[in-house]
């Protein structure tokens, strides 16, 4: 209780004193203080990252970059993906052709939508009956990568995937169309 009503001894129980004209319209007993606390303002300008965030950022990029880059130490990934035997083609296939269809989603969305400026926004758009869809072909492409990238890296797989997974989640706002611009507040004099 923040600051409600003062609290008067009445035998051995206390006894909470209404002065408010609220709880005398209505029958029902509202709880205290429900109306007196301030709502959050919500912020017209989104807020500034802390340090902390930004570095997880960075550290789920660079990992990025290290897998990409070093691949299987003998070469990188992008020439695994293109030349290795040992990947099973078929899923990697189909991986790709869900984070195609998911991607093409969220862009779809994004350009669909003219007045989107910032970079939460643009989750709030997703209908609610396309959520599970996009939420499966996820989890289908991480199984189907999985799979096919299993005879490199065997149980490091899982985490290889999830980092990639992770950096392309961090970059991806700064792709959507329309998000590097904020709404502009000034006024025209032409």
């Amino acid at each position: 209780m923040s600051g409600g009503s003062p609290l008067t001894p009445v035998g051995a129980n206390f006894m909470r004193q209404r002065h408010s004209w609220g709880y005398a319209s209505g029958g029902d007993d509202l709880e205290d203080d429900a109306c007196s606390k301030p709502m959050p303002p919500t912020p017209s300008i989104p807020r500034a990252r802390t340090w902390i965030e930004i570095l997880e950022n960075l550290l789920w990029i660079a990992s990025a970059v290290f897998i990409i880059y070093f691949g299987d130490w003998h070469s990188n990934l992008v020439y695994l993906l293109w030349h290795d035997d040992r990947i099973r083609r078929i899923p990697l296939y189909f991986g790709f052709g869900s984070v195609l269809i998911t991607v093409a989603y969220f862009f779809y969305t994004s350009m669909s939508r003219g007045g989107v400026r910032k970079t939460n926004e643009n989750w709030e758009m997703l209908s609610a009956s396309a959520l599970p869809m996009v939420t499966l072909l996820g989890l289908a492409s991480f199984c189907l990568f999985t799979w096919a990238l299993w005879p490199i890296w065997s149980f490091l797989t899982l985490p290889l995937v999830f980092t990639l997974f992770m950096a392309g989640m961090v970059v991806s706002p700064y792709l959507i169309s329309g998000t590097f611009k904020p709404p502009s507040d000034e006024f025209r004099l032409d």
